[in-house]
C-alpha cells in the first residue's frame, strides 16, 4: 500500500484536528504530498509543519473558498490524486421543536453541501485527467435513526452522494468511496461529552469491542481505499466503528456479553 501512495498528492479537508488530522498524518507517513485544508488555518499550519505538508485555508460552506483553495493546491502542491473530505460539524441531540432552523441549515450546508461542492470541484479535474480517488467521511449516524435531525440525514446524503459520483465518474478513472466512522474521541466528540451531551460509557458499551474507535483506525481505512490495493473498489460505504452497528441492537437483550 505504501508504494502505491508514494509521491501522490492528497488534499484533506478538516485536516487541522480529529479524523482529518489523522488521515493527513497517515497519508504523509505513506509518502503522499499532503495539503491540509481547514477553516482553522493556524492549526492546519501547525500540523502541516509537523508532517512536512502544506496548509491552505478553506471554508467548505463557500463554493468560492473551495475553488480558490483547490486551485492553490494544484498550482503549488500538484494535481490532486486523492481527496479526503473530513470537514464537518456536529449538532446537539435536540428534539425537533427545540432545534433552531439556523443550526439545521448550518449542519446541512457544511456536512452535505460542503462535501458535494468539494467533490465536484476536485472530481471534475480528476475525471479530465483520467484518474483519482475520493474518500468521503460520513458517519454511522447516516445509517441509523438518531436524535440528530440535521447531522444524521446529512451524513446519509453523503453516503448516497458518493454512490452517485462513483457512477458519474467511474469510466473516467475516478473512484469514489465513503468511510463511516463510529464514535471516535475527536475534539468535537470530547466537547459534546464535556457538555453532557454524550455519555461515553454508553458509546463504549454499545460496541462489540467495548471501546471508542481510534482516529488512526479510521485513517487506515481511508489510506487503503486511496491506494492501489483498492483499485477494484468504488461506490462502497465502509463503516469503521469497532462493531457499534453490530452490537447496538443487543442492548434490547442486556448488551454484548462479556
Amino acid at each position: 500500500m505504501k508504494a502505491s501512495l508514494q509521491n501522490r498528492t492528497a488534499l484533506v479537508t478538516g485536516a487541522a484536528s480529529g479524523i482529518g488530522e489523522a488521515c493527513a498524518r497517515l497519508l504523509a507517513e505513506y509518502g503522499c504530498r499532503v495539503a491540509l485544508a481547514d477553516i482553522n488555518i493556524a492549526q492546519a499550519r501547525s500540523v502541516a509543519d509537523d508532517i512536512a505538508g502544506s496548509a491552505v485555508e478553506i471554508d467548505v460552506a463557500s463554493a468560492d473558498s473551495v475553488a480558490t483553495a483547490i486551485a492553490w493546491v494544484e498550482e503549488n502542491v500538484g494535481p490532486i490524486d486523492i481527496l479526503v473530505t473530513s470537514a464537518g460539524v456536529i449538532q446537539p441531540p435536540l428534539p425537533v421543536s427545540e432545534l433552531p432552523l439556523e443550526v439545521w441549515d448550518r449542519v446541512v450546508r457544511i456536512d452535505q453541501r460542503g462535501t458535494y461542492v468539494t467533490c465536484r470541484a476536485v472530481g471534475v479535474r480528476m475525471a479530465r485527467r483520467g484518474a483519482g480517488s475520493i474518500i468521503n467521511i460520513a458517519s454511522v449516524a447516516g445509517m441509523r435513526s438518531m436524535p440528530l435531525h440535521a447531522y444524521a440525514p446529512a451524513k446519509a446524503a453523503v453516503i448516497s452522494m458518493s454512490e452517485c459520483l462513483a457512477s458519474e465518474w467511474g469510466r473516467s478513472g475516478v473512484r469514489v468511496n465513503t468511510v463511516s466512522p463510529g464514535y471516535a474521541r475527536t475534539p468535537a466528540l470530547q466537547d459534546a461529552i464535556d457538555k453532557g451531551e454524550r455519555d461515553v460509557s454508553l458509546l463504549e458499551n454499545n460496541s462489540v469491542a467495548g471501546r471508542l474507535v481510534e482516529t488512526r483506525e479510521i485513517a487506515a481505512a481511508v489510506a487503503f481505499l486511496a491506494s492501489g490495493l483498492a483499485s477494484g473498489i468504488t461506490g462502497i460505504n465502509l463503516p469503521v466503528d469497532v462493531g457499534w452497528l453490530t452490537a447496538s441492537s443487543w442492548e434490547t437483550y442486556g448488551g454484548v456479553r462479556e
